[in-house]
């Protein structure tokens, strides 16, 4: 027997139209299916300290496998408003200002939802991170972009083009440092500039520091925290997986002013309520040793020294790396393809996937430019850096 249905064509007006697949999935797929080494997508290929798999499973054991607080584990929010304080000498309230988030992307957009408001206009410092900006818009937010300026010292924020920037409609300001893609850090002065934007209006900082601990040639991260005056207007946001090597656990954190803390909840709570527990407990306790972040800097500055001596063979040429595990060199010497063909081509026939700068913009900029992760073995170092000098 035949039964007739009524034809029906699912239909969504889409919120971001112009968004599909990342270019970290593309490439990545791109890598496995040629056999590549991936120095794409930023992740580490080694394991964390067993230690902090040990910590886990002993609260699993324990039976701390149900919902957690809201905000966080209370062990844990005051083991990172510790750290914070120790780090940085600003001392957040754990109990009213500090919430653990499911990774940073998460932290990110919770910040945005809930201060951003229909037309409301948000200030991005590009080449950016690719969730900022589908963020905003998801918001009802409009992105302002500002291009930072590259020269032989590498990129750079114009803070007088981010101060043109402003209007009335002006409600957030993002900043990213140590900065992804380019490696750069903000100084001191840099933030000191930004305070002199800020000062006297209403507008917010949501500033992305998931690469705190990953500065390098002795110098320090110049935290938004450890900047009283704009500490007291920001989100500032975190990550555990960057800093222990566990970036599938999705466990990060925001720190910011009561105020801005109790909003942020409110969005938190709706979207996600609680982070994974166990993995909280295990954090916490994995942090009483602060070893294992003092150190990062120099576990990575290695990696990151073998890797530029080793392109100096290459006819690639070196930008500044001052920070994050992210290496960007210019390829102009060697081709003129756009990145996204010469990023595809590098995967095809030499058998090294890497991402084009290009594709942390909104409109697409050509400059010769791809990234390079160098959060990996040593041996997939070498190997990588072995097909690069064919090139």
């Amino acid at each position: 027997m035949q039964t007739n249905k009524l034809a029906f064509t699912p239909a969504i007006d889409s919120k971001l139209p112009h968004s599909g697949t990342t270019i970290f999935s593309l490439m990545s797929a791109l890598a496995a299916e040629n056999n590549a080494v991936n120095l794409g997508q930023g992740f580490p290929d080694f394991d964390c300290d067993p230690a902090l798999i040990d910590a886990v499973t002993a609260a699993m054991k324990n039976g701390l496998n149900q919902y957690a607080l809201m905000p966080g584990v209370p062990s844990l929010r005051a083991a990172i408003a510790h750290k914070i304080a120790h780090l940085y000498g600003n001392k957040y309230d754990a109990n009213n200002e500090i919430t653990v988030t499911a990774g940073a992307t998460q932290a990110l957009l919770t910040a945005i939802q809930c201060c951003v408001h229909a037309g409301d206009e948000v200030i991005v410092i590009e080449p950016a991170f690719d969730s900022y900006l589908p963020a905003i818009t998801l918001a009802g937010g409009k992105p302002v972009c500002v291009q930072m300026e590259l020269s032989e010292a590498g990129y750079a924020v114009p803070w007088d083009k981010v101060a043109a920037a402003i209007t009335p409609r002006t409600r957030l300001i993002m900043i990213n440092s140590p900065h992804n893609p380019t490696g750069s850090v903000l100084l001191q002065q840099d933030l000191q500039k930004l305070a002199d934007i800020v000062r006297g209006t209403n507008i917010l900082v949501l500033s992305d520091e998931v690469y705190e601990h990953m500065v390098y040639d002795g110098k320090q991260h110049e935290s938004v925290c450890r900047h009283p005056e704009l500490a007291a207007r920001a989100f500032v946001v975190s990550s555990f997986g960057k800093t222990y090597h566990v970036t599938g656990w999705k466990v990060g954190y925001v720190a910011a002013p009561a105020a801005l803390t109790a909003e942020f909840r409110k969005v938190h709570q709706f979207s996600l309520f609680a982070v994974n527990a166990p993995m909280q407990h295990a954090i916490a306790n994995y942090m009483a040793d602060a070893r294992p972040y003092l150190e990062l800097p120099g576990f990575y500055q290695r990696k990151r020294d073998l890797f530029r001596d080793g392109l100096q063979a290459t006819r690639f040429k070196l930008l500044p790396a001052d920070g994050t595990y992210f290496q960007c060199v210019d390829y102009r010497q060697i081709s003129d393809l756009p990145e996204i063909e010469f990023a595809q081509w590098l995967t095809k026939e030499i058998g090294v996937a890497a991402i084009p700068v290009s594709a942390f913009y909104e409109q697409a900029k050509n400059s010769g430019i791809i990234r390079f992760c160098f959060a990996k073995k040593e041996e997939t170092l070498k190997t990588a850096l072995a097909r690069l000098a064919k090139v």
